[in-house]
């Protein structure tokens, strides 16, 4: 089991990104979604070793996420599904939060969120778009996520977190900027490794408190 499920959800995505046909569309999401579940189980069979709820919530947020998978074909219902998916998470990693936001990676996450903005929200909005909101507070959002990753100082998690950031940041630009070849293993490939990185680190030892003001 301890090999066998990292194995099997290695196994599931190549099918998914690299043999499954686009048609008919019930079996792509059917094939999309096997990963995930996979992913769920190796969340739910993980020693919980991080604090407070912290297995219980990721759990969920992978759940919500897998319903996402699903319903993404419907962009918006996809997005808010997503968006509350992150918000799991990140109420997970503010309990396991152990120190401040490194000022470095503050200011990168901050960089790249408005270099984000600039690229895919601000021309929707430009072209009178109400679109560019979602996707503004959904970029929002996902940073917040990767910020407070950051500060759980756990490196799966943090890992995981930016991978995500890393595949929606593809997708968005390929569907509203201008379009990335081999788009679909670009965002795939990080997104999958993320949401297993992710439910690894259920079971990552906490690190050291350097704050004792920091809240968990």
């Amino acid at each position: 089991m301890r090999l066998g499920l990292p194995v099997l959800i290695g196994l599931s995505a190549l099918i998914y990104i690299l043999i499954v046909p686009p048609e008919p569309v019930g079996w792509k999401i059917f094939a999309k979604l096997i990963p995930m579940a996979l992913i769920i189980l190796y969340a739910a069979t993980r020693p919980g070793r991080m604090p407070g709820a912290y297995k219980r919530i990721i759990t969920i947020g992978l759940f919500v996420c897998m319903i996402a998978d699903g319903v993404i074909y419907w962009f918006i219902a996809g997005l808010v599904t997503f968006l509350i998916g992150h918000l799991f998470y990140i109420a997970a990693f503010r309990r396991a939060a152990v120190r401040p936001m490194p000022v470095t990676a503050g200011v990168l996450l901050g960089a790249y969120g408005a270099g984000m903005a600039l690229l895919v929200a601000f021309p929707l909005l430009a072209e009178g778009d109400l679109l560019g909101i979602a996707v503004l507070a959904y970029m929002l959002v996902i940073l917040m996520m990767g910020w407070t990753a950051v500060r759980t100082g756990n490196p799966l998690a943090i890992l995981g977190a930016l991978l995500f950031i890393l595949s929606d940041s593809v997708l968005a630009i390929d569907r509203f900027t201008f379009p990335i070849a081999g788009r679909d293993a670009l965002v795939m490939v990080p997104y999958y490794a993320a949401q297993f990185l992710i439910a690894a680190s259920i079971a990552r030892t906490p690190a050291v408190q350097e704050d004792e003001h920091v809240q968990a």
